[in-house]
Order: C-alpha cells, then structure tokens, then sequence
C-alpha cells in the first residue's frame, strides 16, 4: 500500500519539473493546471499556426498558454482578479524578467519588460490583473500579436 503511494507522489514531484511554461513543451499543460488549482483546462487551435490551453484558477484567474505547431509554449496570457505565480508562468524567463529594466507609467500598476528575448506587459489593480508574456523568437511566423489577445503592438511576427 505504501508503495503506489510513494511512486503517486514521487510521480507528482518529477511531473512539477517539467512544467508547460513559457518556451516549455505543451505536453505538460496538465501539470500547470495542477499547480495553479486550475478548474478547467480547454483546447482550441484557431489556427494552424498554433493552439490555445485555457485554465481558470480557483481564484478566477483564467491563464492561457499558446504552443505553436512545434509545441513549444510561446506566449502565456492572464486575466482574472490575481495574478497568477510568475515563476510558474514564465519559467526559465522568469529570471530575466526579474533583473529586467522596467518602464513604469503612472496611475494603474503597469510592469513593463521589452527585451529581444522577452516580453512582459502585466498591469493590475486590486481584484483585476491582466498581462502577457512572450519570446517573440518563438511567435509563428506571420501571426498578428493581436490574436495572442491583450497585446500591446498589433504587428505580426517576423
């Protein structure tokens, strides 16, 4: 009896390492659900360029993923009364974004990175968060960031 419980948990730490996080694999997407307490996990590909994994945390947050036809996870999106775990979301980018330069604008909270490699656009107040976060070397070539949702520049991808 102990040991399919203990092989369950080990099963569940190791599945934690490989998580559908920006520039991750979408195979995982399952594992973000598990981690962020999400209700519901959709798939959609509105295209053929890519595929959106929408979730709604217990919060009410809902986080999208959007995987190009590699599977690899090239933008993540967030709208809901939280923001979700950062450090889940954008994975191995989590770090430049943290060391990044920031642009800051006055009245609602904005939190800006605009890197080559990353990025960011997350703003907030009290009950209502909304971002976006993307490796723009990672965008399906010719697809509008428009269609990513809650972008900031309405340009296609190079």
């Amino acid at each position: 009896m102990k040991t399919p419980l203990f092989l369950m948990t080990a099963g569940l730490l190791c599945s934690r390492a490989a998580l559908a996080t920006l520039g991750g694999d979408v195979t995982s997407v399952e594992s973000d659900r598990v981690h962020m307490k999400a209700a519901r996990v959709t798939q959609s590909s509105p295209s053929a360029l890519y595929t959106i994994h929408e979730m709604q945390t217990a919060a009410g947050t809902t986080v999208r993923e959007f995987a190009n036809a590699d599977g690899i996870v090239f933008a993540v999106t967030w709208n809901g009364p939280r923001q979700p775990d950062l450090r889940q979301a954008l994975g191995t980018y989590f770090e430049p974004y943290k060391t990044a330069p920031r642009t800051r604008r006055y009245g609602h909270t904005h939190d800006i990175v605009e890197q080559p490699g990353l990025v960011v656009h997350s703003s907030g107040r009290m009950r209502a968060f909304s971002g976006i976060a993307y490796v723009p070397g990672l965008i399906p070539a010719g697809m509008p960031l428009a269609q990513v949702g809650g972008a900031q520049v309405g340009e296609s991808a190079q």
